[in-house]
């Protein structure tokens, strides 16, 4: 398989610096950002664990954690039919297909789809704006992916309590201005924040990124890991971030 019988017009192949591997992308639609790479190196699989990546794009999240971890399975629900063609045929380059499952569906369905306790695992970089708020422009690939069209935070919490199992984890990607109401959500679904780690842009701004853990069924008792600062000066990462992306 060559790289020009298998991208289409105005897609492009780009590379991940994780054992070789590369993604298919359209920059004209939506490109993977540093949301996804952060919450890759966030969360945590054990040897032997399944994973569930809820409205995974184009599959970047369980292609990073396949190379990142020892997990045994990795599944990508997403709903948008052409992000699910990229993400498999990704999965394809990267000779991935025993290790990875991209299914097209809606996250409202996915405890249909997949089954109760069915994951150890479960990833989520969902829309993290608010009906309309800052919505602009028509690239529908983009709203979609940015504001809470076919989902919510309640959506992605509920169908992650029925598809975890006792004690299984769950890792957030999201934006600090909705912290409250994500803690107070997690707990009434019975996933108990257990480790969160904030973001900044550089040491002296505030934080724009939010990290978050929760353990089905857990205890109470929560962990506040260091500050991760993105930038040393403007276009330079700090090595924490450097070590994430694998350069």
């Amino acid at each position: 398989m060559t790289m020009e019988n298998n991208l289409k017009p105005e897609e492009r192949l780009d590379e991940l610096h994780r054992n070789g591997y590369v993604i298919i992308q359209n920059p004209n639609k939506f490109c993977f950002g540093m949301d996804a790479v952060l919450l890759s190196g966030f969360a945590k699989v054990k040897k032997g664990e399944r994973v569930l990546d809820l409205g995974t794009g184009t599959g970047i999240i369980p292609i990073l954690l396949e190379a990142k971890t020892q997990g045994e399975h990795f599944t990508g629900l997403e709903l948008q039919e052409e992000s699910v063609d990229m993400a498999k045929r990704s999965v394809a380059w990267n000779h991935l297909e025993k290790r990875i499952d991209i299914v097209e569906g809606d996250i409202k369905d996915a405890a249909k789809l997949f089954g109760a306790s069915s994951f150890d695992v479960i990833t989520a970089n969902p829309p993290y704006m608010i009906g309309n708020h800052g919505l602009a422009g028509g690239n529908e690939a983009k709203a979609i992916a940015r504001h809470e069209i076919f989902c919510t935070i309640d959506d992605v919490l509920g169908q992650s309590a029925k598809l975890l199992r006792p004690n299984g984890r769950f890792y957030l990607v999201h934006r600090p201005f909705r912290l409250a109401e994500i803690m107070s959500k997690m707990v009434s679904y019975g996933i108990e924040p257990k480790r969160m780690q904030l973001v900044y842009p550089f040491v002296d701004r505030e934080p724009n990124i939010l990290l978050i853990e929760g353990l089905r069924g857990g205890n109470s008792r929560l962990k506040v890991e260091k500050p991760l600062i993105i930038y040393k000066e403007a276009g330079i990462y700090t090595d924490e971030i450097y070590e994430i992306y694998g350069y």
